[in-house]
């Protein structure tokens, strides 16, 4: 299955990383997760990231001790820090 871009179905969509900035689930402060897994679209100019990569950081941000991460971590450190649970229980979609 060929990916199209989610905004203007273009197929001309290019696999990228780039910084997306995101706000802690208890909304102390934000951070800057660095080389993350992002789509681009040079003929509506959109640049996004997929619904399972951003639901993959939101598991990960709601599962884990975010005191202890600084304010710019890349996508592939943020994901091999230690989960306190093993699921987001809370989910139920």
């Amino acid at each position: 299955m060929k990916t199209v871009c989610e905004w203007c179905s273009s197929e001309n969509i290019e696999h990228i990383s780039g910084s997306v900035y995101w706000e802690l689930p208890d909304g102390t402060r934000a951070i800057e997760i660095s080389e993350t897994p992002t789509f681009s679209c040079p003929d509506c100019s959109m640049i996004y990231q997929s619904e399972a990569i951003v639901k993959e950081i939101e598991d990960q941000l709601f599962l884990i001790d975010c005191k202890k991460i600084d304010k710019v971590i890349t996508f592939e450190n943020l994901m091999e820090i230690p989960r306190l649970l093993k699921r987001n229980y809370f989910d139920f979609s």
